[in-house]
C-alpha cells in the first residue's frame, strides 16, 4: 500500500526532458541547471513511453488538433522523467522552463537559451513541467506511481 505525504511535505512536479531534448544530448545540461536552482532530483527514469502512458498524461488535450502529433511525437525516442522537488517548485520550473515558444522564451531560461525555432505543431520545445500543484500529482501518479 502507498504512502501518502504528508501536509508539510516538499513541494513535487514532473518534468519530463522531451525526445527532441534527449535527442540533442540536452539531459545533462536541463538537470543541472534544475539542481543548480537549488531543486532535488528525487526520481530519475530514461524510457520510451508507452502510448497509454501518453494518452492518460495528455488526456485533458484529446480532440484538439495538436493531440495526436504531440503523443506521437513524445512516443517518438526516449525521454527522462524527473519527479523534482522544492520550495515552489512548480511555480519556479515553469519560470526556469520558459516560455512554451522557444523563440520568445527569456535568455536564461532552458527553452530561450537550447530551444530552436518552433515551427511544429508537435511541442518540440525540449521540456514538460507540471502546469499546477494539481497537474504535477496526477503525472507524478502516472509516471512515478511508486512515489505516493
Amino acid at each position: 500500500m502507498p504512502q501518502h505525504l504528508p501536509d508539510d511535505a516538499p513541494e513535487r512536479t514532473l518534468i519530463l526532458v522531451k525526445p527532441d531534448g534527449v535527442a540533442r544530448g540536452l539531459t545533462g545540461e536541463i538537470l543541472r541547471r534544475i539542481e543548480a536552482k537549488g531543486y532535488v532530483l528525487k526520481g530519475l527514469r530514461l524510457e520510451v513511453a508507452p502510448r497509454e502512458t501518453l494518452e492518460q498524461h495528455y488526456a485533458e488535450h484529446r480532440g484538439r488538433p495538436f493531440y495526436e502529433g504531440l503523443v506521437s511525437f513524445m512516443g517518438s525516442g526516449p525521454l527522462v522523467a524527473a519527479l523534482v522537488e522544492g520550495e515552489r517548485v512548480v511555480e519556479g520550473m515553469r519560470v526556469l522552463m520558459g516560455s512554451t515558444d522557444p523563440t520568445l522564451a527569456p535568455a536564461g531560461t532552458i527553452r530561450g537559451d537550447l530551444g530552436r525555432a518552433w515551427d511544429t505543431p508537435h511541442m518540440e520545445n525540449l521540456i514538460h513541467g507540471s502546469d499546477s500543484v494539481e497537474s504535477a500529482r496526477r503525472e507524478i501518479a502516472l509516471w512515478f506511481p511508486e512515489a505516493d
